[in-house]
């Protein structure tokens, strides 16, 4: 395989007319027989009008997308913009499928529906296996379902790597959109099913550690992902006062700079909060339960963890044609904090990253938070 010839074409606007921005869009990412292109956007666009004008201009294509809470381009990351690739089907096979109405999910829905993206790919003559396929999913961040459906979909997958990120509103926490089929579509899931002879490596990165700080969920609401009570105190009263801050002061980049961390299996996972609320207690964004012993996570260098996720990459496939990754919002917020944007804009644009922020990732069969997770494609050799 000739690396020059890998045929993965990326762009982006920042024109906020729907229409402008998607005639810029589809001018940088158009190829020839394409079979995947997905696109990210903010979601403060004219999300109708932006869905006419994707379904006019991509007609025929197999164009997936969502709304987000920031993304990452060509240039690095940007806000209030629409950014994409392409990839053409000489490099690539890949097959898209929807589930509706997450709220009522059942696992024999998940199941069905990875088996036919299987024997779709099967009968096209790619055989899907571990070491030439994964699996891409975009997910409703508001759904409340992603622990259910990742982990289904996945151990349907027959051991087909799974990466995804959950669709986002900015810091609006209201509406949070799938693009499929001509149109965007709320509580819902969107899997992909990519082949490719390219290599490959799925990852997951973070930098963060435990602390001496402790505390145990003493009331929850674990359908709603609500927390009521922190060692016997209400939530956001507790959880200020763990972390030495006035409860005023919470939000999103209190949340990035102090988060809660369980650990499992010897590793330490972020548990995201999403808000506090106005009766104090604290909505996160991943499962939570009564009776979990939290922690008060200490962050590392992000920078520096990003250059060895990096080298790592680099080491297991050579240089990466395309990254797709899925950052969490939380990040962003830490780097905007740290005044590191520029820094990490450049990281991202020498790496070939195309991605969004979002309100939660996926690995495998996991749901996690406070993660930068995705595929690294390479240029082959």
């Amino acid at each position: 395989m000739n690396k020059d010839s890998l045929q993965i074409k990326k762009g982006s606007s920042c024109a906020n007319e729907p229409v402008q921005a998607v005639n810029e869009l589809y001018q940088a990412i158009y190829q020839p027989n394409i079979s995947l292109a997905i696109f990210y956007c903010s979601p403060d666009y004219n999300l109708q009008q932006l869905a006419s004008a994707l379904q006019a201009r991509f007609a025929g294509i197999n164009l997936i997308g969502c709304t987000t809470a920031g993304e990452i381009t060509p240039v690095g990351y940007l806000n209030g913009s629409i950014t994409g690739v392409s990839l053409a089907a000489k490099d690539f096979t890949a097959i898209s499928m929807r589930i509706d109405d997450l709220q009522h999910f059942k696992i024999s829905q998940g199941q069905i529906l990875t088996n036919e993206l299987l024997a779709r790919l099967t009968a096209l003559c790619k055989l899907p296996n571990k070491n030439k396929s994964f699996a891409f999913l975009l997910i409703d961040g508001l759904s409340v379902k992603e622990e259910i459906v990742v982990s289904v979909l996945y151990n349907a997958l027959e051991g087909i790597p799974l990466f995804g990120g959950s669709a986002a509103d900015g810091v609006n926490f209201k509406q949070t959109l799938i693009y499929h089929d001509g149109a965007f579509h709320r509580d819902c899931a969107l899997l992909t099913l990519v082949y490719t002879e390219y290599p490959f490596t799925i990852f997951k990165t973070e930098h963060f550690s435990g602390s001496e700080k402790k505390a145990v969920i003493t009331a929850a609401k674990p359908e709603q992902r609500l927390v009521q009570e922190i060692n016997g105190a209400p939530a956001a009263l507790e959880y200020a006062d763990l972390i030495g801050v006035n409860v005023a002061e919470l939000g999103p980049t209190i949340y990035a700079m102090y988060p809660l961390v369980i650990k499992v299996g010897g590793h330490y996972y972020v548990r995201s909060i999403m808000a506090a609320n106005e009766d104090n207690s604290l909505t996160f964004s991943s499962a939570i339960n009564e009776g979990l012993v939290v922690t008060v996570a200490t962050l590392g260098d992000l920078v520096a963890n990003l250059a060895q996720l990096f080298d790592r990459i680099h080491n297991d496939i050579g240089e990466p044609a395309l990254i797709l990754g899925c950052d969490c919002i939380l990040r962003q917020k830490e780097i905007e904090e740290k005044g590191l944007f520029p820094l990490v804009s450049d990281i991202m644009c020498k790496n070939n990253v195309i991605g969004f922020s979002t309100y939660g990732e996926q690995l495998n069969a996991m749901h996690i938070n406070q993660t930068f997770t995705g595929v690294a494609i390479g240029k082959g050799i």
